[in-house]
């Protein structure tokens, strides 16, 4: 009894830990904090997108319809095809830049010049799409900045110059504006590579060209794979590079969802290409996520 009434009334010992919250508490702790990002999230993307699905089958009276579906496809299919082509294109273009310039800044062997490059790529990751565009109409068209250092160095006569404002110029301004994304991720994967093997290899006699491919770019092509479809997605997204650069047709899906909603107020038409155009940035994703699957399978 002695021993009993002494434990029931003698204060805790010091320094012990204050029992933890239970389950249910930090749990809801938890979701308080991350409250606002889901409101945003819930907000800004999830209720536009299941509100621009639901508009794609409703016609303007809100009765259920397939008109909106078949009228995107019979007026803009030649633009889907077009858009598909054009972004499919510039992710490859981004792919081998990338490729080249993270590869030269981790197997460079001229400090200099690899300083130099480190400096300069990064510039257009500063730059808006709308600028970049801008920045294109006045470098390609046919008295543009291209033309002009062209026939300044003799390499064709002022009669031969032309205008690149066309599929082209959409091409070049992606690549130039998503290059350095993508490039930044890959080389961030790059330096953080054992050196060892490369060092090895390089001792073997192994040119730096073999060294990328084939020891290199193994081990991160994971992060190159997720450069490039974050870029697909974005270019996607993107009206005022085809906007300002080649607005005639074909032309890309983005222009023609602006085109329907500001000239014939058809947001029935529009979400029906919002909802292609979904439907390609899924495609990408699935792409990844297969690859991802099974590389952590394996």
């Amino acid at each position: 009894m002695d021993l009993e009434a002494e434990d029931t009334g003698s204060p805790p010992p010091r320094g012990r830990r204050k029992p933890a919250q239970p389950f249910e508490t930090s749990q809801a702790l938890g979701l308080l904090l991350i409250a606002p990002a889901l409101a945003i999230v819930a907000l800004f993307f999830a209720l536009p997108l299941g509100l621009s699905v639901v508009g794609a089958f409703q016609d303007r009276d809100g009765n259920a319809t397939m008109a909106n579906v078949a009228k995107a496809y019979e007026l803009y299919s030649t633009d889907f095809v077009f858009t598909v082509a054009i972004v499919a294109l510039s992710s490859v273009l981004i792919a081998a830049v990338a490729i080249a310039i993270a590869g030269y800044l981790t197997l460079g062997e001229n400090p200099r010049a690899v300083a130099l490059l480190r400096w300069l790529y990064r510039w257009p990751l500063f730059i808006p799409f709308i600028v970049a565009g801008q920045l294109m109409r006045g470098f390609l068209a046919k008295n543009g900045t291209l033309n002009h250092v062209l026939i300044a160095g003799g390499l064709i006569e002022p009669i031969a110059a032309q205008s690149v404002l066309d599929w082209r110029g959409i091409v070049i301004a992606f690549v130039w504006k998503q290059a350095p994304f993508v490039t930044l991720l890959l080389a961030g994967a790059m330096a953080s590579l054992d050196r060892q093997h490369i060092e090895a290899a390089r001792n073997l006699g192994a040119s730096r060209l073999r060294v990328l491919f084939e020891i290199v770019l193994p081990q991160v092509r994971g992060t190159l794979l997720v450069g490039i479809v974050l870029s697909f997605v974005t270019m996607l997204s993107v009206l005022s590079v085809p906007l300002m650069i080649n607005p005639n047709a074909p032309t890309m899906i983005t222009v023609d969802i602006a085109y329907r909603i500001n000239t014939h107020s058809d947001y029935g038409v529009a979400n029906a290409l919002c909802l292609a155009s979904l439907a390609l940035a899924a495609a990408g994703a699935w792409f990844y996520l297969r690859h991802a699957v099974a590389r952590a399978e394996s």
